[in-house]
């Protein structure tokens, strides 16, 4: 039950987040729509997006928050873990400062590496500097991030996880209140108010951590730099960990550049629009359950509470198909009167629409692989293996460039987000077998008997909402008003029509509820 309260307040915190990142995209689509002016922000965007994950989310929770925990030890010495900290900060300060203006510099190649040059899509010199504007606007947020990463860590170290989970809201808020109130009279100027936000979102989510820490009794000081032995370590594990944790982001950026130059106009922004969508479960059950696991096992591993920790895995999965695979369902059989019903409106066409929802079912059916990639790293990470991790995702890496130059010519703007699902798959695959083959991890008779009845219920569901979803579209592109009623309809149906055949299959009894009322 202490791992559903924690997910509960984490999830639904980052699910705040990626609702207001979902209204953000309908607007940017309403006042944007699918060219080349969304395109170039969503270049500039996907650096500092990419690198929030790969680093406050990846990197620094793989590589910190273990250390961080040792240094604190079973007797919650906090005063030791905090030295370390101060220690790592004073490091990673001049490196991120240094680190940021180079990027600035070196905007143009990167603007160009990440959009493949745009080469399908012609864009005027004017166009391009423009898309390298955008991203020299949005780099600084990469050092604010990471700054945040770290007092976030010390944070969920300390068992304080909602509020680092809250600290996403604010660069949403500010991404939002930049498309309401700042919004131009052309596709351009949006863009750049767009791109303004992020950095000015980023100081309000470092504000937010450094009160919250001083109200956790948690001052840091910055020292004079000093590269003694845990500082060493630490810098050694942040690259694996990211590497590791972010396979599915590096696989994303791949593919959005590949996108980019062998598609035309208007694939970037229709990948993205879809990931947006994807990014909803994703966001609530995989961060929110990487988030509470790895400081959980972390600390069963350091007191010597192996069997307590695989437990405490094999509940990590259990929540996280059991809130995934009815997710996946959905992207696939209703995805299209979904997005008609989000993002159609204003410059968004129907044409769009279409594109948007193969991009959303072929993204979707790596839905779980994706969760359980967060899920499963944390056996990795708590152990201080990051090699392994790197490894698995170096190959994920491979297998997603050869399916995207085999999927793009046959499927189009669908093939990028399928090879980035099969990719992960491959990734899910290869973390889970070395963790039995260790000995690390075994699913128990209760999940083993629970994954086919709810991947069964998570099928029957997906039927109902297929048949369902003609009958909702010609409420889908009417009022707000309306379309919100009419998507509330469609998916509070198809989430009934779940847990129903959730208790109907068996994958959960009365026994359970008694359970579960027991334990509350």
């Amino acid at each position: 039950m202490g791992l559903a309260r924690s997910l509960g307040s984490v999830g639904g915190l980052t699910l705040v987040s990626r609702v207001l990142a979902l209204v953000r995209d309908t607007l940017q689509a309403t006042y944007v729509g699918a060219g080349f002016a969304s395109d170039a922000f969503y270049v500039a965007f996907r650096l500092p997006n990419m690198f929030r994950t790969l680093f406050a989310e990846g990197a620094f929770a793989g590589a910190f928050v273990p250390m961080f925990n040792r240094k604190v030890g079973p007797n919650g010495e906090i005063a030791v873990g905090i030295r370390f900290a101060e220690q790592a900060l004073a490091v990673l300060f001049p490196i991120l400062l240094i680190m940021t203006v180079l990027m600035i510099a070196a905007a143009w190649p990167l603007t160009w590496a990440l959009a493949g040059g745009f080469d399908r899509q012609h864009p005027t010199h004017d166009q391009f500097a423009f898309a390298v504007t955008l991203s020299r606007i949005t780099i600084p947020y990469l050092m604010l991030i990471s700054l945040a990463s770290l007092l976030g860590g010390i944070l969920n170290s300390l068992g304080k996880f909602w509020i680092n989970a809250a600290a996403p809201v604010l660069l949403n808020v500010a991404m939002v209140g930049a498309l309401l109130f700042f919004h131009g009279d052309n596709s351009y100027a949006t863009a750049r108010a767009q791109a303004i936000s992020i950095p000015i979102g980023g100081a309000l989510q470092l504000a937010w951590l450094v009160f919250a820490c001083q109200q956790a009794g948690v001052s840091m000081r910055l020292r004079r730099p000093r590269l003694d032995d845990d500082v060493r370590r630490l810098i050694k594990l942040i690259l694996p960990a990211a590497a590791g944790a972010g396979a599915s982001q590096i696989n994303l950026a791949i593919s959005t550049s590949l996108a980019g130059g062998l598609l035309a106009a208007g694939s970037i922004s229709v990948i993205n629009y879809a990931d947006r969508l994807n990014q909803l479960p994703l966001g609530m059950i995989g961060i929110g359950l990487g988030t509470v696991l790895l400081p959980t096992i972390s600390r069963l591993l350091t007191s010597g509470r192996e069997a307590e920790a695989m437990e405490t895995q094999n509940r990590g999965i259990e929540i996280a198909l059991f809130l995934t695979l009815p997710a996946t369902a959905a992207f696939i059989f209703a995805s299209e009167p979904l997005v008609r019903g989000i993002f159609q409106h204003g410059a968004f066409h129907a044409g769009d629409t279409i594109r948007v929802a193969w991009a959303l079912s072929a993204f979707s059916t790596g839905l779980p692989s994706y969760v359980l990639v967060k899920v499963l790293t944390p056996g990795f990470y708590a152990r201080a293996d990051m090699r392994t991790p790197v490894r698995y995702a170096i190959i994920s890496v491979g297998v997603n460039i050869v399916l995207n130059f085999i999927l793009i010519p046959t499927i189009g703007t669908a093939g990028p987000p399928l090879a980035t699902a099969i990719s992960s798959s491959v990734n899910v695959a290869m973390l889970y077998w070395t963790l039995r083959h260790r000995g690390h991890f075994a699913p128990d008779a209760q999940l083993r008997r629970r994954i086919p009845r709810l991947a069964l219920a998570a099928l029957l569901m997906g039927g109902v909402l297929y048949w369902l979803g003609p009958s909702a579209d010609p409420y889908l592109t009417r009022s707000l008003a309306v379309r919100v009623t009419a998507l509330a309809v469609l998916c509070g149906g198809g989430g009934l029509v779940y847990v129903v055949a959730c208790f109907l299959t068996g994958a959960f009894r009365r026994e359970d509820l008694k359970l579960l009322a027991r334990r509350r």
